[in-house]
């Protein structure tokens, strides 16, 4: 049995070593078609590009990306060859929710923008939109929400259009898949229909903002704050310097978020395979310092809540680093520093 992993994988070390024959770890980008023509599992994240080119004629019977998003792999092809596809749905969700948070709250300090009272709206509501979702409403935001799937199968109630969504909210964050209805979708129609001075997010992935069209409206806009990028790792440099808060595709960069990709990762590819010690895997480490914490903010002023929020994620020491060396997107990702994660009740 051999099985070929991104090193990037956090926790994943030595887990397969006891039960495979041969272990292989490199680079994402770096896998090639000789490293999986015999291999029966590839362990993924984002940066290996999963499609015919790779792995045409290879033995590859089950991909596992330690990542919620999938658009890195040809499904339709995989399928028709018969290899199994699994992804960690939901694993980052509460470091992209810190983030957007920490974000909102340092953005609207630096520029005394009152949050009290607004309208988030938010576009995706899977596991990341809905954990956002949770915690705005804990804070006293207003909601609105747009996901035409869901909308089609629990009915429209709880939904709204994404032009009414647009048009009343003092905030809009994108937490959508990437696929061909999502793709471009934050154009420069999507953007005319904003609120003039509305906060803009983007931690799902670049593909679906149009570089152009966002750096024209950023002068009727209110922050702008962007971790996806489009054609990373070299990202657009005159829209990096137009925007509030900029990250190098880190927001789920969470410690429990690694935890639990690596974990679903490890389990669905032991179960496929038949390796029953690792059915309940789950990768304990001895960092109690990184233990997610309870935010207490009741009767806080929002300079107070954005204190705490930035003490537990300073958000700027992340922007700051990746301002002073853009070409550093992929060091800052590799060689990220796991933060902790936070709720309140």
């Amino acid at each position: 049995m051999k099985i070929v992993i991104d090193r990037a994988i956090p926790f994943i070390e030595g887990v397969f070593e006891p039960y495979a024959d041969e272990v292989v770890y490199k680079e994402g980008g770096e896998i090639s078609r000789a490293d999986v023509l015999d291999a029966d599992a590839l362990l993924t994240r984002t940066r290996t590009k999963c499609n015919a080119a790779l792995l045409e004629g290879s033995k590859v019977k089950i991909i596992a990306t330690a990542t919620i998003g999938t658009d890195h792999i040809d499904i339709p092809w995989c399928e028709a060859h018969s290899i199994c596809i699994r992804n960690a749905a939901g694993c980052n969700a509460g470091g992209v929710m810190n983030y957007v948070f920490s974000a909102l709250y340092g953005a609207a300090a630096r520029n005394s923008m009152p949050l009290f009272g607004s309208t988030l709206g938010i576009v995706g509501v899977g596991s990341v939109g809905s954990r956002v979702e949770t915690m705005a409403r804990q804070l006293g935001f207003k909601v609105l929400l747009c996901d035409p799937p869901r909308a089609a199968k629990e009915g429209p109630a709880h939904f709204c259009p994404l032009d009414y969504l647009l048009e009343n909210s003092d905030i809009v964050t994108l937490h959508v898949p990437l696929h061909d209805g999502t793709r471009a979708m934050a154009n420069s129609a999507f953007f005319a229909k904003m609120r003039e001075g509305a906060m803009f997010v983007n931690a799902s992935r670049g593909e679906v903002v149009v570089d152009d069209d966002l750096i024209e409206a950023i002068p009727h806009l209110g922050p702008v704050i962007i971790d996806t990028w489009n054609h990373e790792p070299h990202v657009n440099r005159e829209l990096l310097e137009k925007v509030a808060i900029a990250t190098p595709h880190i927001a789920g960069y969470s410690y429990q978020g690694k935890q639990i990709g690596c974990m679903m990762t490890v389990r669905a590819v032991a179960r496929f395979l038949g390796i029953a010690p690792l059915y309940e895997f789950f990768p304990h480490t001895d960092m109690k310092e990184l233990q997610a914490v309870k935010l207490d903010v009741r009767g806080k002023t929002q300079g107070e809540v954005a204190a705490i929020m930035q003490y537990n994620y300073p958000i700027f020491t992340d922007d700051f680093l990746f301002r002073s060396n853009p070409d550093s997107f992929e060091y800052l990702r590799e060689n990220y520093q796991f933060r902790r994660e936070f709720y309140i009740d």
